[in-house]
């Protein structure tokens, strides 16, 4: 993306600046862009603009007031679990709230890339590529694929990047960050439990910030993406390596074998495969090993 008229850098308005993943995006997008930064409320972070995507009049005003050349939609209502407790909520905020960035960037000629999530897969089979039919079991995968559908539909140039699973460190209390929600667990002595039957390709946010980066900066790219590891891991095996790391006591793990109840439905295996983000980013696609250090290591507002 070339510089503005006036010699300045591009601006990138980061919608869902205050999530973890959002904090990753703003600090590493400052070397190479102007970064806005827009959240629903100004409270408890240092926010730019607000933006309720819920809200179609703050969208229009936020997005107007800002005139950014790229928009990161990273904003949503992203437990699984309260997806399908309220699905009204969920379709609100990740429905027609990306409609509403996307209808906003499609009339001022923003480029956008919009996060969705493996949980559009039904994680019936080994290794999902970008053409792959959607089939979510959940609300929270379908009102994703949803949004997917509609994004590309009044941006046709937009980017649409499917994760997985997020691992990282925000730095902050009240994140959304799930390494540092188990992390402050067992810092208070509490067991942290996670599935043997459910297996990821997750990426670090430091890696993932840095392709969302390199995709939006080249504006030949288009269309839906996969962004994750090489391999995979249980969310059991996930959680056994951080306490490795962390010297965590075995006693502070709970290995569950079959999905507890009252539960939002998970798909078993989301391989998200990687060969084309690998062959248009010149990050790396890092190994599940790497992915565990990266985050124990990168936090998202100090030295990244």
């Amino acid at each position: 993306m070339s510089l503005r008229e006036n010699g300045n850098l591009p601006r990138l308005l980061v919608i869902g600046a205050r999530g973890f993943l959002g904090c990753f995006v703003s600090h590493r997008g400052s070397s190479c862009y102007e970064v806005v930064k827009a959240d629903r409320t100004h409270a408890g972070y240092e926010t730019d603009v607000v933006i309720d995507v819920a809200d179609a009049a703050s969208v229009r005003a936020g997005i107007d007031s800002v005139r950014p050349d790229a928009v990161a939609l990273l904003a949503a209502v992203s437990d699984i679990d309260r997806c399908q407790r309220e699905p009204g909520l969920a379709v609100a905020v990740n429905v027609h709230g990306a409609e509403e960035v996307a209808s906003a960037c499609a009339r001022i000629g923003a480029r956008l890339l919009f996060t969705s999530t493996g949980a559009v897969f039904d994680g019936r089979k080994h290794g999902y590529s970008e053409e792959d039919a959607v089939s979510p079991l959940s609300v929270y995968g379908e009102t994703k694929a949803q949004a997917e559908k509609v994004v590309r539909a009044l941006v046709p140039s937009a980017l649409v990047l499917r994760v997985p699973l997020v691992l990282g460190r925000s730095g902050r209390a009240g994140s959304n960050s799930l390494l540092d929600s188990m992390m402050r667990r067992w810092s208070a002595g509490e067991v942290v439990s996670a599935s043997t039957l459910e297996s990821r390709n997750p990426v670090d946010a430091g890696t993932l910030s840095q392709w969302m980066l390199e995709l939006l900066t080249d504006e030949c790219n288009r269309g839906i993406f996969h962004a994750g590891a090489t391999d995979t891991m249980t969310r059991y095996d996930i959680v056994r390596a951080y306490a490795d790391c962390l010297h965590i006591p075995e006693q502070l793990m709970r290995a569950e074998r079959e999905q507890p109840p009252g539960r939002a439905p998970r798909g078993l295996h989301h391989l998200l495969l990687t060969s084309k983000i690998s062959a248009v980013c010149a990050t790396p696609v890092p190994s599940c090993k790497e992915v565990i250090e990266r985050s124990l290591n990168e936090v998202a507002e100090g030295s990244l």
